[in-house]
């Protein structure tokens, strides 16, 4: 399960490819659409086959890709479907070679197909936007493609709920939520897709795909025999075709079955069928990813040398590895593998690299954060500028408003003159003190803004130093004393006499707890638990931690939502750490109860133990950083606290807003 978590990015990869599947019938899929072009047709037909072709050989053979296209533009632009059509095969032909280029020809045809209102320019219209989010993958994320999915490409189709292409759009969907390990989610719109295909495209590539994907679900979740179900399906499917391309998409499927089922030595043959395959057609980053398989069933079976070979292979071939984070696994893997073999000093060497990467990833982190910041600075002054500008404006307006009332009501008869007088006079006087609550009222709004906007910086730049240093110890400083560890190893090894190496060791030992230590410090730092499992777990293991021989912490959790924001998290979280880390070390108290519960928007946090107490206005005149930063955070969440202390123990009841901060 290990191994498939690892490699889950990369499968992820394999099958997020551009939205144009090729019938399992290649040969007779390509015959026919030669045919048209050779045969006495119409040319809307011939165009149509162009655009087929070129996307048929768009993988294996890029020139014959180009030339089909140029020979369907040389006949049919002037129609304005077809003119949307081609810009959507260019972005075809470029997707895979070229990704700025693709994104361009797909927001073109987007552009071009929302003029066209037919069924068949909505299914375009739905594939273009998908494949732009393919293109826009590397930069944005997988978040961004999601939401290109759910609010641009699924809406286009939904209304044709019996078209594959609905099929399809779930289906990759579902890719994603595996990646994510949303297993549940993914599986539930697998089905949707399997579903609506089965009855509606029996034996199309969609539905081929669909099934590979639910099988690599259930893979990934080490339900072996779930995922055989879908398997055979899908060789029901791929059976009658062995010459098709997509064999080798059902051997990968295959090989993750039998390493799944933990039987490598079946999984091996499997990998060798599917290399034929991946690499007849060209699929490069899938022939990567069985050399990956196989390097992993290898280490297993002690084979180190062949392993090593395997490895080093794929990062000689450069494919997988042009995603950094994958360079940092293999890096690992490689320092990992040369450890075991006992080759000390390449280990050493390739832990520097992988440290190296990691620093050099935190470091561009870093400058993208100051990026966005600098860039929502200026945003603010733009916007105050703006401001102040629609002020000044108005109140010219005002004022001119104002004189021209004065010049119509000097135009009445004197015997109102005196009347007027004393109305403008009670008008202004009343409008005066009016503009003066209002002026006190907005500085009052503008200095609580501020204050907020101060508070808010403050803790998120505390959270980002957190975690920086937290990274920086753990990837940092613990790659250099892993360095240092293997060094005295290789040294101790050659200079050392056995008789010294007892006391050696205990230094060794002592250096392991130094790593161990820095580790924990570096999870106090940005607590890992809260990221992965949300903040529930986070304080059970806060209390965990906490916990002494001596002392007991009881922690109750009742109805937290787990859908919390990972702000609101965070800033619980820390409120919680602050006033435990207090009573652990000031309290002398031998029983803790930590209560959290919520209701609606309402967050509310009872602590109550049996230590010594304390007096609330001392620390507050000595200005202790403590209850200080406790109520900085509790007034950020828009909250209360009451803290009663006296020399049979301390309860401190404290209410948060949810719903505070965005």
């Amino acid at each position: 399960m290990k191994k498939h978590l690892i490699t889950l990015c990369i499968f992820l990869s394999l099958y997020l490819q551009s939205q144009q599947l090729i019938p399992l019938n290649e040969k007779a899929y390509s015959d026919s659409l030669k045919n048209v072009v050779n045969g006495k047709t119409d040319n809307h037909s011939k165009v149509k086959a162009y655009f087929l072709l070129s996307s048929f050989y768009r993988n294996t053979d890029s020139l014959s890709s180009k030339n089909y296209l140029q020979k369907a533009a040389t006949l049919g632009l002037k129609n304005p479907l077809n003119k949307a059509k081609y810009h959507y095969y260019e972005g075809q032909h470029f997707i895979e070679r070229n990704k700025e280029k693709a994104a361009l020809s797909f927001q073109k045809a987007i552009k071009e197909f929302s003029k066209i209102k037919t069924e068949e320019a909505d299914f375009y219209t739905a594939s273009s936007w998908y494949n732009y989010g393919v293109t826009q993958k590397n930069k944005e994320g997988y978040p961004f493609l999601v939401k290109i999915l759910v609010e641009k490409s699924i809406p286009q189709v939904e209304k044709y709920k019996n078209h594959k292409t609905l099929g399809q759009l779930y289906s990759q969907l579902a890719i994603i939520l595996t990646y994510n390990a949303e297993f549940a989610k993914a599986f539930e719109y697998n089905t949707k897709a399997i579903q609506l295909l089965e009855k509606n495209a029996p034996s199309s590539p969609e539905l081929f795909f669909a099934y590979l994907n639910t099988a690599s679900n259930f893979c990934y979740q080490a339900k072996g025999d779930e995922a055989k179900r879908f398997l055979d399906k899908a060789e029901k499917l791929i059976q009658p075709y062995p010459e098709s391309s997509s064999n080798a998409s059902y051997y990968y499927g295959k090989t993750l079955y039998f390493i799944t089922k933990q039987k490598n030595e079946e999984a091996l043959p499997m990998i060798e069928k599917g290399l034929v395959y991946a690499k007849k057609s060209n699929q490069n980053l899938l022939t990567q990813m069985f050399y990956l398989n196989k390097y992993d069933i290898l280490r297993k079976q002690n084979k180190l040398n062949e392993a090593k070979k395997v490895l080093e292979d794929i990062l000689s071939e450069k494919t997988l590895i042009i995603d950094v984070n994958n360079r940092k696994t293999f890096y690992n893997q490689l320092s990992s593998l040369n450890e075991q073999m006992g080759n000390l000093p390449e280990a050493l060497i390739w832990e520097k690299k992988y440290s190296k990467l990691s620093d050099s990833l935190n470091t561009e982190n870093v400058k993208l954060e100051l990026n966005k910041l600098e860039t929502k600075f200026r945003t603010a002054e733009k916007q105050k500028e703006i401001a102040n500008l629609n002020t000044e404006k108005a109140q010219k307006e005002l004022e001119i408003n104002k004189k021209n009332q004065y010049l119509w009501l000097l135009g009445f008869a004197s015997l109102f003159l005196i009347i007027l007088m004393i109305a403008i006079y009670f008008y202004t006087k009343k409008l005066s003190k009016q503009k003066e609550i209002n002026h006190h009222q907005k500085l009052k709004e503008i200095a609580q803004q501020e204050e907020l906007k101060i508070t808010k910086a403050i803790l998120e730049g505390e959270e980002k130093e957190r975690e920086r240093v937290g990274k920086d110890l753990h990837d940092g400083l613990g790659g250099m004393l892993a360095g240092v560890k293997i060094n005295f190893s290789t040294w101790a090894s050659q200079n050392l006499e056995q008789k010294n190496k007892e006391n050696f060791n205990e230094i060794l030992n002592q250096l392991d707890q130094s790593v161990s230590e820095l580790r924990n410090i570096s999870r106090n730092l940005m607590p890992e638990s809260l990221l992965k499992f949300g903040l529930e777990t986070a304080l059970k293991d806060l209390c965990e931690f906490y916990t002494r021989n001596d002392l007991h912490i009881d922690f109750q959790a009742i109805d937290i939502n787990p859908k919390l924001s990972l702000a609101i998290q965070i800033n619980i979280f820390r409120i919680v750490q602050e006033i435990l880390a207090n009573a652990v070390k000031h309290s002398e108290a031998k029983n803790i109860l930590l209560q959290c519960s919520q209701s609606n928007d309402i967050f509310m946090i009872t602590i109550e133990d049996d230590g010594r107490g304390f007096d609330e206005n001392y620390h507050s005149k000595t200005k202790s950083m403590g209850l200080h930063n406790l109520r900085i955070r509790v007034d950020y969440l828009k909250g209360k606290m009451e803290i009663n202390s006296d020399n049979e123990g301390t309860a401190i009841n404290i209410e948060l807003n949810t719903h505070a901060i965005s």
